[in-house]
């Protein structure tokens, strides 16, 4: 637990600070009036590639948790894949209970952020709240970025990868977050969502990994000197 602790901490308080900075310099509205045109339109709504980039920006998660499952199931038949059945119920866990429950239907539900085009300064009927203040737009509010937060799950080899190949962690690491700020700056070109709502995406998938890497025992699998990868903790039979 102390562990785990300590993996959470650094991007809590950098989620913590970064909220403090957007709240001093008023960050998601002023960049939210940089991208709005003058001819008050938003940039990224039905051009390209912003239009495609949304279209199509869950489809490397769902390919990624789809051979996961595959994998998953796999390992009850074949040996092979045996090894991998903690690392594949890691990634099927992460975005069903990080995009999917935690930010989809926990958070966006209930918080009723109005999103930018929906603010009266932009020719909507909702006043503009912080993130921890509840807003009256109802479900499917505007934080977190559902977009954003299934892009940045393309992050999730990061923990599988962190003690077992350093450099091919990383790049999973990189990678995932360049692609998770990219659907981040497609939605907010969209007016969909703010600066803040994206940082939170990222941040909650993240802190979502860590906790379920430490219930999976993924970190202590992977220290050296255990040649078995699936142990210790609970089996998968």
């Amino acid at each position: 637990m102390k562990k785990l602790f300590i993996r959470m901490a650094a991007p809590a308080a950098i989620l913590i600070l970064l909220t403090f900075l957007i709240w001093l310099t008023d960050a998601d509205r002023q960049l939210a009036r940089l991208v709005f045109d003058q001819d008050k339109q938003w940039p990224g709504i039905g051009r390209f590639p912003w239009n495609i980039i949304y279209t199509y920006a869950a489809l490397p998660a769902f390919l990624m948790a789809g051979g996961a499952l595959f994998i998953l199931v796999a390992g009850f038949f074949r040996s092979s894949f045996a090894v991998c059945r903690r690392q594949s119920l890691f990634f099927i866990l992460l975005l069903a209970l990080g995009p999917g429950l935690l930010v989809n239907v926990i958070l966006k539900n209930n918080l009723g952020r109005a999103r930018p085009c929906e603010l009266v300064d932009f020719g909507g009927q909702y006043e503009f709240t912080q993130i921890w203040q509840h807003g009256a737009a109802g479900s499917n509010s505007s934080f977190p970025s559902g977009h954003a937060s299934i892009a940045f799950y393309m992050l999730a080899p990061w923990f599988i990868y962190r003690y077992r190949n350093r450099k091919l962690a990383l790049v999973f690491l990189a990678g995932g977050a360049a692609y998770g700020s990219l659907v981040g700056a497609t939605r907010i070109l969209q007016g969909g969502h703010f600066l803040s709502d994206v940082l939170w995406a990222g941040g909650l998938v993240y802190l979502c990994g860590e906790i379920l890497a430490w219930l999976l025992h993924l970190d202590t699998a992977a220290q050296p000197g255990n040649s078995r990868p699936d142990r210790p903790g609970p089996r998968l039979t």
